[in-house]
């Protein structure tokens, strides 16, 4: 059966897929100050980060419209969605409203919307896992349950030169806030089974906090064989580092590099690296 995938603007895929017919795009927005940017292919990361740090309060961001789904779904086949962490983000109660109105519709084709209880590098990993299922011939349900179970194991870790923006928007816990702004400390933080953010290290610097985060995959044997995406912000010296690192060190099958997009950018923040597997 035809399949598409959906993934909102924080589904940092690599570059071949974001080429792929099989792949949309859906745009969130984001406000700096008066200004509006479209997290679509427009996108200039260069320019936003230069109006981040020109703008002394945090950007804000907006979901997608149920519309902006639904105007794509295939009636004939089966249709994917792939969005930010439901606790951190209104993008997930979007394209569920999405999903709602299209039965009400009538809507013919199939609709999962999976909550990637991650961002960026880990909604990355689901939309290529859906490909490669879905492509194989795997029926709808076949790849909502094997999607589902992955989430469930996937490990999303992340380490930020700045907290700054995810602090004014909440989500960080007061705690993670005070730590952070009293000490200067650089975190290693990972996603909740929930999809929040928890604090899992720190350390003095970026490299010796990046070290941590690797010294912790390498003793999750579970790593080995599987792929690991590490997305960054205007540092791809620094992901290359952390992929060699990781090379050394641990196991995985696949190791790949992506660039952020608009909404991974605003709260990963110039320097910052994320990582799934």
């Amino acid at each position: 059966m035809t399949y598409k995938i959906f993934g909102d603007s924080c589904t940092d895929v690599p570059e071949e897929m974001a080429g792929d017919p099989h792949f949309v795009r859906v745009p969130l927005t984001i406000h700096v100050g008066a200004d509006t940017i479209v997290d679509d292919e427009s996108f200039d990361q260069q320019n936003l980060l230069e109006k981040m740090r020109a703008w002394p309060d945090a950007p804000k961001t907006a979901c997608p419209s149920p519309s902006q789904y639904m105007s794509r779904f295939l009636d004939r086949g089966d249709n994917y969605i792939i969005t930010l962490s439901g606790a951190l983000s209104g993008s997930y109660n979007a394209a569920m409203q999405a999903r709602a109105i299209y039965r009400e519709e009538g809507g013919a084709g199939n609709v999962h919307v999976f909550n990637s209880r991650s961002a960026s590098a880990g909604q990355a990993q689901i939309a290529l896992l859906i490909h490669e299922l879905a492509g194989a011939g795997r029926t709808f349900q076949q790849v909502v349950e094997a999607v589902e179970a992955y989430i469930r194991r996937m490990q999303t870790l992340f380490v930020l030169e700045n907290l700054d923006n995810l602090r004014k928007n909440g989500r960080l816990t007061r705690m993670q806030a005070l730590v952070t702004g009293a000490l200067r400390v650089k975190l290693l933080c990972g996603a909740t089974r929930e999809g929040e953010i928890e604090k899992l290290g720190q350390g003095l610097s970026i490299k010796q906090t990046l070290a941590r985060m690797v010294s912790r995959m390498a003793a999750n044997t579970d790593h080995a064989g599987r792929r690991l995406i590490i997305s960054h912000c205007n540092c791809r010296e620094r992901a290359e580092n952390v992929r060699d690192l990781v090379r050394q060190r641990c196991q995985f099958g696949e190791v790949l590099i992506v660039p952020t997009g608009g909404i991974a950018t605003v709260y990963a923040g110039d320097g910052g690296i994320i990582t799934a597997y």
